[in-house]
């Protein structure tokens, strides 16, 4: 997934962002949500990778996690459509079974 913005927090160990995009690779989402800390913002992209990395690490926690970006992406998309919403329902309801289903977030993301 290709980050939408950067963030200018620089350490010995590099960004704050690019320690999240790192802490995404490990899957572990108490690094994942440290880093996330660090952040000012987190954007619709990266907040569907996270919900990616919770299927797999937290499946308890899934549709939560789901829920909250489909009302996150009805806020910051104001323009969008029930047909967009439901896309969104739909791709999170399959997205461990409809290869689509991914490509279609991430396609809601960059809109």
């Amino acid at each position: 997934m290709t980050a939408v913005c950067e963030h200018t927090f620089v350490t010995s160990h590099g960004s704050a962002y690019a320690r999240f995009r790192r802490a995404l690779k490990t899957g572990n989402m108490a690094i994942i949500r440290s880093a996330a800390g660090e952040l000012p913002h987190v954007d619709l992209g990266d907040a569907l990778a996270v919900c990616v990395v919770i299927r797999q690490a937290e499946p308890e926690r899934f549709e939560r996690a789901a829920l909250r970006w489909v009302a996150r992406f009805c806020v910051e998309r104001r323009e969008a459509t029930l047909a967009e919403v439901q896309s969104a329902a739909w791709a999170f309801e399959n997205l461990a079974d409809e290869p689509a289903a991914l490509a279609t977030l991430q396609r809601l993301c960059s809109r």
